[in-house]
């Protein structure tokens, strides 16, 4: 599912540079990202969901080279490919919470929205327990109501990749644990990769492996 040799990438005006020698991810594995904060794992995932582009190396996800894509060619990967759970939520503010989760279905090249859809992401909103606030706007929601809003739109698309930056990192641990399984089980349900950075070591021993990203990467 994700391949990438030689990957590097440095935002503009200096500071921040990543360097990943080698990372495969396998379909359907579930697999942990840990490391030190500022080592670069949000950004490595924002290269695989083709949200910016690696300045070198190969970068392959589900099948697509990403380094061969332009900007509306990436998007549109991403939109029938990916779900991205971001760790800011990046929700919509005047959207309520039912439109955010259909919101890939707005803006993503190649999604069709029907009736099929509009059931499933009820269904994801009765699952995490947000059914009750479906027409509450993200101001009006705690901060797990809007990670599990942010869940439910990256699951809503069935992508058969899924991202996860700090995907439970605003919850309790009774639902932490609830919303890891609801997350594991649509993965599998539809057979796709999970890709995860968390600071939560105790999830660990759920996923098949964990990457050490202070490890994983060379120094810039």
């Amino acid at each position: 599912m994700i391949a990438a040799r030689d990957l590097s990438f440095a935002y503009p005006g200096g500071g921040f540079a990543l360097k990943v020698p080698a990372l495969d991810v396998a379909p359907s594995e579930r697999v942990g990202v840990i490391g030190p904060s500022g080592t670069g794992k949000t950004t490595l995932l924002n290269l695989v969901a083709g949200m910016v582009r690696a300045d070198a190396g190969a970068l392959t996800v589900a099948g697509s080279d990403l380094s061969t894509l332009d900007d509306a060619a990436r998007r549109r990967f991403r939109a029938t490919h990916v779900g991205f759970i971001f760790q800011n939520f990046a929700l919509v503010d005047y959207l309520n919470a039912y439109e955010n989760i259909l919101y890939p279905y707005r803006v993503g090249l190649g999604l069709r929205l029907d009736a099929q859809v509009r059931d499933r992401a009820r269904a994801l909103a009765e699952a995490c327990g947000i059914a009750h606030r479906l027409k509450s706007h993200p101001a009006a929601l705690s901060g797990g109501e809007q990670q599990r809003v942010a869940i439910c739109r990256a699951l809503v698309t069935q992508p058969k990749l899924i991202l996860a930056d700090e995907a439970t990192g605003n919850l309790d641990p009774e639902t932490k644990e609830a919303i890891l399984d609801l997350l594991f089980d649509r993965a599998s349900d539809m057979q796709a990769t999970v890709l995860a950075v968390t600071h939560d070591h105790d999830l660990l021993p759920r996923f098949d492996r964990v990457i050490d990203f202070a490890t994983l990467r060379q120094p810039a």
